[in-house]
């Protein structure tokens, strides 16, 4: 249909170092079948993202850790406990919010490692596990709440959340939201299906409900796309776990390049670096590592960094 995307490689930045391996029993989130073929790696890395300082941070979804990697590429444990953290992004006044889960929508204050719950309902309703979020320009929050959703359990849902920690679901009866990323102006909403193998567009109205739902992309083979995001000139990167691989497709949906991980198959998520935006940072979960590659388009200034 298209021509081929072009290959691009990638480097291993930082891996998890052997004395931060997890040493204790499985979890329940190994317990699930469809992770079964994993085994028990040392940690299972998602959702990279910078601090102000220039730190990347990154989330151990099974074991409830969350890891800074500092500029000299050391790996360090900041944080541990009782949850299942799936995604953190920065607010920009430096607060590490959470979605775990377990526990619903965290707040991480990393001067004080003060933990607490931001959101765990949605009107009378329990959260059914979160598992990423974004920021809008005006400091929204839209996370996509999966929890075991599947094309037999479609239940998967897209929640906005105000500052003031108002929930709503403006998007429900999904098979397994995942990632998710906002275009430049905020009107529109790119969601990761990932058990549908796609990614939606969902434009978003001023009063931040969802409407003209469809379908941007389909992608073949891996478990189905995880994280999104996407740089300056509106092209959307796709990491595709069990792909071995990063997408970029053009705002038309055409593929412009793969890029290739160089260690392992299973390619979470995604950002791009605040120093030097043409540099993109992924996480392959099994191998532990972070992977870097150049693109040839600069990614945006996130939210957190905005002044």
């Amino acid at each position: 249909m298209y021509p081929p995307a072009q290959l691009m490689n990638t480097e291993v930045f930082a891996t998890v170092p052997e004395a931060l391996h997890w040493k204790g029993g499985t979890t329940d989130w190994f317990r699930a079948p469809s992770r079964s073929q994993w085994g028990k790696p040392g940690s299972f890395l998602e959702s990279p993202n910078f601090d102000a300082a220039g730190n990347l941070y990154c989330v151990d979804i099974p074991y409830g850790r969350i890891f800074r990697v500092d500029k000299s590429r050391n790996f360090e444990l900041v944080y541990q406990y009782d949850g299942e953290p799936n995604a953190l992004r920065f607010h920009r006044d430096g607060r590490i919010f959470i979605a775990d889960a377990k526990r619903g929508i965290l707040i991480l204050d990393p001067n004080t490692w003060k933990l607490e719950t931001f959101v765990n309902r949605v009107g009378y309703e329990g959260l059914r596990g979160p598992n990423d979020l974004v920021f809008a320009r005006n400091g929204d929050l839209y996370f996509t709440d999966s929890g075991q959703s599947d094309l037999v359990n479609p239940n998967g849902r897209v929640v906005h959340v105000r500052p003031d920690g108002h929930a709503k679901v403006v998007l429900d009866r999904i098979p397994g939201p995942n990632g998710l990323v906002l275009n430049h102006s905020g009107s529109m909403l790119y969601l990761a299906v990932t058990r549908l193998n796609n990614v939606w567009q969902l434009n978003v109205e001023p009063d931040a409900t969802i409407s003209k739902a469809g379908v941007f992309v389909n992608i073949s083979g891996g478990l189905g796309p995880d994280g999104l995001a996407m740089d300056t000139k509106g092209n959307l990167l796709v990491a595709h776990a069990g792909g071995a691989c990063v997408w970029v497709f053009d705002p038309y949906g055409e593929p412009l390049y793969r890029v290739m991980s160089s260690v392992g198959r299973v390619v979470t998520n995604l950002t791009y670096a605040i120093d030097d935006p043409h540099m993109l940072y992924m996480t392959e979960a099994i191998s532990g590592s972070i992977l870097t590659a150049r693109m040839p388009d600069p990614g945006p200034r996130l939210y957190s960094h905005q002044a």
